[in-house]
């Protein structure tokens, strides 16, 4: 090696070292916050497994109604960090502020129908799954309850992301943190019955989270209306903005709401292996939840953020060198983590059931889950990239023809038609896992998504056209 490469090599490295410290201090509250999130779902688990595998299958199956509310907001959550970070970058403050403000609006209007949907057909949600009546009649009430304050939780979620389209990872932590704190607390009184407080079970863990929901987004509603927070809500005057919040969200919406489809028949399926395994199957997506999907989580939001603000400021390279450090980066983090999922497979399947069969089924869905866990990292982080530039069409298709191409397909085709059974879903979650980490990454290698970005920015003002 010359002096010059050498050189060159030793300034790379340095750069890369650079960007990873940033990573740090922007993304170890994303982390932290999501971490905490993370245990408040497992803590659910492990309450709700005292109370058995029905109680277990109970939230799985309730959770699977949430999610619809919980990726809506995520979707417009996305569109108003895209526009946030990018009019940040390129100190458009006015319409960021008009962003955000129409962005929770939307968010807040979108959430009412799934609280009608809850206050109505709970019971009959869960019966289409034909699972035994001691789940449906433990999971109705705790989706009434969680399902109903949709509205708070997509404000929760909308102003997360636009504050972290600014650059500001701390206060959302603060706010889902402290928020989901409380919730775990209220988890361990309400599900166990601690003191004087009545044991009220899977409504007590739905209790829980229903009020969390609330409080979050009465502290989002005053970090915009205070002085805590540099953004502003203002009266919404410019729909083009709407539009392009619209626009951004629906594809990353649809998104998660095709992996919620899937998941019907998938989970209806596992339950016809029998509720342990579909309670097993539940253990190992929570632990991998748990350990890597903070990590993994965070990487998809720091994407986002850099790539957004970088192409707010028309800085291309830059934005290239640091997706090159972020999933180098996410490879060594998560590797580790997988690693250590592989081999206390056993331990942490012991940790939510002491039912036999549960846990012998957990420990072989724990290593699926942990093999396949880095090729989720690097999806997520390359589908925040691209989301950052206001590409949500490419993830989504990446999302799409892989759980119901492979998750699905496998599963069924391998599981059912050829009587494979279970051993069929294990293959599932890694050949998924592999299919939508190869589009994403190809789609990556081309620029239309730099050149979109800074179209859009010219649409709404936010830069000048050279």
């Amino acid at each position: 090696m010359s002096h010059g490469e050498l050189k060159r090599s030793l300034e790379e490295r340095g750069r890369t070292l650079t960007e990873w410290k940033r990573f740090v201090r922007l993304g170890w509250p994303i982390s932290v916050q999501s971490f905490v999130r993370t245990g408040m779902r497992t803590t659910d688990v492990i309450v709700a497994g005292i109370f058995g595998p029905a109680a277990i299958a109970a939230l799985g199956l309730s959770n699977l109604y949430t999610r619809l509310a919980l990726y809506t907001g995520i979707g417009i959550g996305t569109g108003s960090l895209a526009l946030a970070s990018q009019d940040t970058g390129s100190g458009a403050d006015a319409n960021r502020d008009q962003a955000v403000t129409q962005a929770l609006l939307i968010g807040f209007v979108v959430g009412i129908p799934f609280t009608l949907f809850a206050f109505l057909f709970s019971e009959q949600a869960l019966l289409v799954f034909g699972a035994p009546n001691e789940v449906i009649v433990t999971g109705a009430p705790y989706l009434l309850l969680v399902l109903g304050t949709a509205p708070f939780r997509h404000i929760v979620l909308i102003g997360e992301k636009s504050l972290q389209g600014t650059g500001d990872t701390m206060t959302p932590m603060y706010i889902r943190g402290g928020a989901n704190v409380v919730n775990i607390v209220g988890t361990v009184i309400l599900g166990l019955g601690v003191g004087p407080v009545p044991q009220f079970e899977v409504i007590g863990i739905g209790l829980a989270t229903a009020g969390s929901n609330i409080l979050a987004a009465i502290a989002v509603v005053l970090v915009f209306t205070t002085s805590w927070s540099e953004v502003n809500l203002v009266r919404p005057t410019d729909f083009t903005i709407a539009k392009q919040i619209v626009s951004i969200s629906i594809p990353r919406t649809v998104e998660g709401l095709s992996t919620t489809a899937a998941s019907f028949p998938l989970e209806a399926i596992l339950i016809t292996f029998g509720v342990e395994v579909y309670a097993a199957y539940t253990v190992g997506q929570q632990v991998r939840s748990q350990l890597t999907g903070p990590f993994a989580r965070s990487y998809g939001v720091l994407g986002s953020i850099l790539t957004g603000q970088a192409i707010g400021e028309k800085r291309i390279e830059d934005a290239h060198f640091s997706t090159a450090a972020l999933t180098l980066f996410a490879c060594l983090t998560i590797g580790v983590l997988s690693i250590v999922m592989i081999v206390g497979n056993e331990f942490f399947a012991s940790v939510f059931s002491d039912d036999p069969v549960t846990a012998a089924a957990a420990q072989t869905f724990i290593i699926a889950f942990a093999i396949a866990s880095p090729l989720e990292a690097l999806f997520r982080s390359y589908s925040g990239i691209l989301q950052g530039a206001g590409e949500t069409t490419k993830p989504f298709i990446a999302e799409l023809t892989g759980v119901f191409g492979l998750l699905l397909g496998i599963t069924y085709v391998g599981g059912i038609l050829l009587e494979g059974g279970v051993v069929f879903v294990y293959v599932a979650i890694i050949s998924y896992n592999v299919w939508r980490f190869g589009l994403i990454y190809f789609w990556y290698n081309q620029d239309f998504w730099i050149e979109n970005a800074l179209r859009q920015l010219e649409v709404r003002g936010s830069i000048k056209s050279d």
